[in-house]
């Protein structure tokens, strides 16, 4: 597979996996509840920022860049992110999910499942 065609495909797999615009995920990334998830949380987690809240600040700026601007490291993130949201997607709990530390967790990571 050609460099080009792989970056095509990795770039349109983000796009299908985050449906939030870099204003509104911003807008998330600074509210209480985004804050609420994440390994820092967890039992033994360092209290500080999770994973998922700053992959979501780095999913903001890939958002904005042009594709021909994206680094190999743009583009492994960008994998990340599409491995992140499709294995979480498949985890979902049963019941309201709307107000779930799952759904914040993956709008964290640029996609809300609520989203139409």
């Amino acid at each position: 597979m050609s460099e080009t065609l792989d970056r095509d495909e990795v770039t349109k797999e983000f796009h299908d996996a985050v449906n939030m615009t870099p204003a509104a995920l911003e807008k998330w990334l600074d509210s209480e509840h985004s804050k609420e998830v994440g390994d820092s949380h967890a039992p033994g987690g360092s209290g500080g920022e999770s994973t998922g809240h700053k992959s979501g600040r780095r999913i903001v700026e890939l958002l904005r860049k042009k594709k021909a601007d994206l680094s190999d490291g743009d583009l492994a993130h960008m994998r990340k992110v599409s491995g992140y949201v499709h294995r979480h997607l498949a985890q979902k709990p049963d019941g309201d999910v709307s107000e779930s530390k799952w759904r914040y967790s993956l709008m964290n990571w640029g996609h809300d499942p609520l989203k139409k």
